[in-house]
């Protein structure tokens, strides 16, 4: 079964064509991944899935609803795209609280517990602003993950983190995946797709130029 369908998806700016006739399907409870060079088109087909960027042409389904006809964005996924942007005087627990007034579908202790899943202590008084990248990044991850969602769709998740720290997300992302959820990320690391992906879609110049699976 599909949780994500794209049919016949074109994104146009003007004259420039970023994303040209995709058609593609991702099977649940698998990873997914998106490679491609710089300006493949892999961040926008995922800003386009998440319902930020509306398609020029084609259809995105997610769990059976259109976006931007049933849904303007997918219910029940988890997203971190490019660099996370949180409050700089606030700690990582407090973002994170802040976040979770929007919907009220959970509460402290599911908070506490997605920041320690990544790695970082919820009870720290550090304030953003005082991060590092990778702990930034940590905690956008947090974001993703922290409301439960079955559907997980990363925008290189791996940025700003060290071999160690790198290793840890991989880790947490198989888990994951153990429990049935489905992650659709893009990633630029040969080892980011090569322990953690069951499917590889490849852009070229806004083209799918490849889809293989195991």
């Amino acid at each position: 079964m599909y949780i994500c369908e794209i049919r016949n998806l074109t994104k146009k700016f003007g004259n420039a064509t970023i994303l040209d006739d995709i058609t593609l399907s991702f099977e649940k409870g698998k990873i997914h991944g998106l490679i491609g060079r710089n300006g493949s088109g892999k961040t926008m087909m995922l800003k386009c899935v998440c319902g930020f960027v509306p398609a020029t042409e084609g259809e995105i389904w997610v769990s059976g609803k259109q976006i931007g006809k049933d849904i303007d964005i997918p219910d029940n996924v988890g997203i971190i795209i490019e660099a996370p942007g949180f409050l700089p005087n606030y700690s990582g627990y407090m973002n994170l609280r802040l976040l979770a007034k929007i919907r009220q579908t959970i509460g402290k202790e599911d908070i506490r517990q997605a920041i320690q899943q990544v790695g970082l202590d919820p009870s720290s008084k550090k304030h953003v602003g005082k991060y590092s990248l990778g702990m930034r990044q940590r905690l956008g991850i947090a974001q993703a993950l922290m409301e439960n969602p079955e559907f997980l769709i990363l925008d290189e998740p791996m940025n700003g983190l060290d071999n160690a720290g790198a290793e840890d997300i991989r880790k947490l992302l198989l888990v994951l995946k153990e429990q049935g959820k489905t992650i659709l990320l893009a990633s630029h690391g040969k080892e980011d797709i090569q322990v953690l992906c069951d499917t590889v879609c490849e852009l070229d110049h806004g083209r799918c130029v490849s889809f293989t699976g195991r």
